[in-house]
């Protein structure tokens, strides 16, 4: 019995690093990636939603007044350099290099990217994947939640009062219209 208990722990364990090894070989591509097959009005036109939303100019939030008066505050010089800043205001700023697709074009500058939220996507940015959604979640696809939204809308965050899921989410949603 202590042997069968031995062999599946061991079991266990190894498919569990094998998931997390697994996450981590995803890379990221940039939304400029993205762009190419989520710009299109008839595809709901998630790239420019996106653009004109808070997440994509979260880096200029960082260069704002009360940014730089908040970063004073903490003793931090530049809130647009400083790693305890960028970490939620650049999905580039806090990557490893592998962790980077070498044809990707992510970007410091480009704030909180498609991938922040979606997860890297790399393995499964192909439209043939794209097209069936339980290919693009096994090849790295996240479909956000409040818990991703919570990596960063959280108590430690200087300026965090509360975070209403569904309201915030009411604010940057980009779905995806129904096909007829």
């Amino acid at each position: 019995m202590k042997k069968v208990f031995v062999r599946l722990f061991i079991f266990l364990f190894v498919g569990s690093l094998s998931v997390f090894a697994q996450d981590a070989g995803h890379q990221y591509v940039g939304a400029q990636k993205c762009k190419s097959c989520h710009k299109k009005e008839k595809d709901g036109k998630q790239y420019l939603i996106w653009q004109e939303g808070p997440h994509a100019k979260a880096m200029e939030a960082l260069a704002s007044p009360e940014a730089l008066k908040i970063a004073k505050e903490k003793g931090i010089a530049d809130p647009a350099k400083d790693p305890a800043c960028l970490k939620c205001h650049s999905t580039y700023a806090s990557l490893k290099p592998e962790r980077l697709h070498p044809k990707g074009k992510l970007k410091l500058e480009e704030g909180v990217s498609c991938e922040s939220c979606h997860g890297p996507g790399a393995d499964y940015k192909k439209k043939k994947i794209m097209k069936d959604l339980e290919k693009a979640k096994a090849n790295g696809l996240i479909i956000p939640d409040e818990k991703v939204c919570k990596n960063c809308h959280n108590s430690e965050s200087p300026t965090f009062e509360s975070f209403d899921f569904d309201k915030y989410y009411d604010k940057i949603k980009h779905p995806r219209p129904e096909k007829k």
